[in-house]
Parts: C-alpha cells; structure tokens; sequence
C-alpha cells in the first residue's frame, strides 16, 4: 500500500504522496530496501542531497550486505565528494562478502574512491600547508623560538603520505614512550592471534601487534593496522575467543580507514595542534579515537565476521560487550568501555548477526 501511494504520489507529482508513504514504509518495514532507494532518489531529484544521503547511510550502517544499498551509499557519497567514506563503504562490502558476484566491482570502486581522496587530500593539505607558515610565523614571533611552526608542517606532511606511514611514525614514538611489553612468550602469543585474523580481513598491510604493560582494560589501533593491547586486557579475558574478539574489532576500526580518517579531519578543520600534542603524548589520551556510533558498529560486523571466518567462536566480541556492560559501573580499569558508548544496543545486534547466520557459538 505504501509503495503504491509514493508511486501515485510520484506520478502526481505530490510530494506529500511521495514522503509520507515512503517514510512510513521504511519505520515500519526497515527491511524492505527498495524503501530507501525510492527515498533517497526522490530527495536527490528535489535538490535535498544532504537529507537523502543521510538515509541511506542509516540504511547502509544496518543492512552493510546489500549490495544495491552500499552501490547506491557509495554514488551519493561520491556526489558529495565524500571520497574516503565511499572508499571505505566500499571496501567494507568486499571483506564481509569476498565471495559475492560483485566483490572485484566493490573493491574497484574503493581504490578508485581512495585515488579520488588522496587527490582531494593533497590538495587540501597544501592549502592547509600554506596556512600553517602564517600561523607558524605567529609562534614564532609570539615564542622567540624558529622550530615553533615545525610539527604542524610535518604532520600535514605525514598525512600526504598514506596510512602506513602515519602508522609507523606514531608507533616510533609509542616505543620511545611506552611501557611495552618485551616477554617473547607474550608478544608472539598475541601477534600469532593477531595474524591469523589480520590474514582474513581482506586488506593488505604491514600489520604489527604490541602488549602495552598496564592493568587497564584497553586496546586501539593506530593507522596502517598497527594494534596495542593492553596487558590488563589478555588478563581479564575469560577465553581466547574474547581476546580475539578484542583485537579483531579493532583490526577492523585500522582495515576501515576510521583512525586515519579521524586525523584527517581533524587536520582539515584546523584542529593539527591537538593532534600534534596526541602524537607528543601518544596515547595518554585515547579519547581522540572516539568514533562514530556508525563507525563502531562497522567494526562490531566486521570484526565478528572475521571471528567467526577465524574459527574462534564468534560470540567471543559480543561476550566481551556483554562483560563491559555488566561493569559499566564498577571502577574496574575498563578503559575500553570509555570510548565505545551504547553497550547494550550493540550487545543486541551482534548477538542478532550471530544467530541469524548461525555462527559457531561458545557462550549459551
């Protein structure tokens, strides 16, 4: 019924015979995907972009294996000139579906997105660039000191350069300024679980794998699949299958790009001094990777794919969310809960993702 009021709405050219219905449809049938295809489209052809990318990112950020969904995400965002999000739509389809029939075609989309993004970038950077010798020449002048402008032309700098090099510039200076765990036994366990998920997830990189040595509960990833773990976290796992979980969400947040494109934005809104004072005090503040709902949700599907692909059990992540809210309010070191909000909803939708393909389970 409501699809044959927007499409008499549509040929009336009654926009609140197009609307109404359509947006009806997908509250009360989310899962009928021509919905927001039909929305999007009518928002598009009204001059309403913004309104209709918006809806097809929520759609995209539920149903991420629809391929007419994420096709159609990815063109909008690339009208927008949105080129690293279409980048990494793109590329989050190929992993989670190497097998479909239009996997070559996504990941070919996602380089060329890349291309596009890395074009904008430079660009962008060398205005930035040019700003910062302005601003650079006011420290100067208000610091005495000539070196005053230096870390921010070097960091705009570093950014042209791409994810892995970004990456190892932050881990020299995380291995000059943490407490890294130095025990063989205890490195080569967690990076031989670390490779074994970082060989599924479907993306090429210098993946590397550090124990940080504090109690906190906590891990992150840094540009270019460079993965910390802290101590306290392989210690309060209650299997493997948890601790992969951990370091497979967070390969995931490195393998979607939502570190370096954090850095990325924050550079072009003018924001180069707080990340400038991130990499000098690298880590002590991990709140600069405080990602998106949508972002953490990506991580959350992929890295429970690649658990499952793995032959972990693939409740292994959602046990771990299980944990983190059943200590939301205890002082119990769990770092990692800081930056990852919504327990519970997502709690929800991993157990959802787990049952509806039958994944391998460990917890009843």
């Amino acid at each position: 019924m409501y699809w044959r009021e927007s499409t008499a709405g549509i040929e009336m050219g009654l926009e609140t015979r197009i609307f109404v219905p359509l947006e009806l449809l997908i509250e009360e049938h989310p899962e009928f995907i021509p919905g927001y295809l039909r929305l999007a489209a009518v928002l598009r052809d009204r001059d309403r972009p913004e309104e209709a990318l918006e809806i097809l990112e929520r759609a995209a950020s539920m149903y991420p294996t629809e391929a007419p969904l994420v096709e159609a995400y990815i063109y909008h965002l690339a009208d927008a000139e949105k080129w690293l999000e279409a980048s990494m739509a793109a590329r989050q389809f190929s992993i989670l579906l190497p097998e479909h029939s239009r996997a070559d075609n996504f990941r070919g989309f996602a380089d060329e997105m890349f291309e596009e993004f890395q074009r904008d970038l430079r660009a962008d950077l060398r205005e930035s660039a040019i700003a910062s010798v302005f601003t650079g020449a006011l420290s100067v002048f208000a610091t005495g000191s000539p070196f005053a402008a230096i870390p921010t032309l070097k960091l705009a700098f570093l950014l042209l350069q791409g994810e892995d090099t970004v990456g190892e510039k932050f881990v020299e200076v995380a291995q000059e300024r943490l407490p890294l765990v130095e025990d063989a036994q205890v490195t080569d366990y967690i990076s031989d679980i670390g490779d074994r998920l970082a060989d599924l997830t479907g993306r090429e990189m210098e993946y590397e794998f550090y124990v940080i040595l504090d109690e906190n509960v906590n891990a992150f990833a840094l540009p270019g699949g460079k993965i910390f773990v802290h101590a306290g976290a392989i210690l309060a796992m209650e299997s493997e299958a948890e601790l992969a979980g951990l370091l497979a969400h967070e390969l995931s947040h490195a393998v979607l790009s939502h570190g370096f494109q954090r850095m990325v934005d924050a550079t072009m809104f003018g924001n180069v001094v707080g990340l400038v004072a991130y990499a000098g005090g690298i880590l002590s503040d991990l709140m600069f990777f405080d990602y998106s709902r949508d972002q953490e949700r990506q991580a959350d599907i992929l890295g429970t794919r690649i658990l499952a692909t793995s032959g972990y059990a693939a409740d292994g992540l959602w046990n771990v969310m299980r944990e983190l809210h059943e200590r939301d309010d205890s002082p119990s070191g769990w770092a990692w809960l800081s930056t990852h909000p919504d327990t519970s909803d997502r709690i929800e939708y991993l157990e959802r993702l787990i049952v509806e393909n039958g994944y391998q389970k460990f917890w009843v």
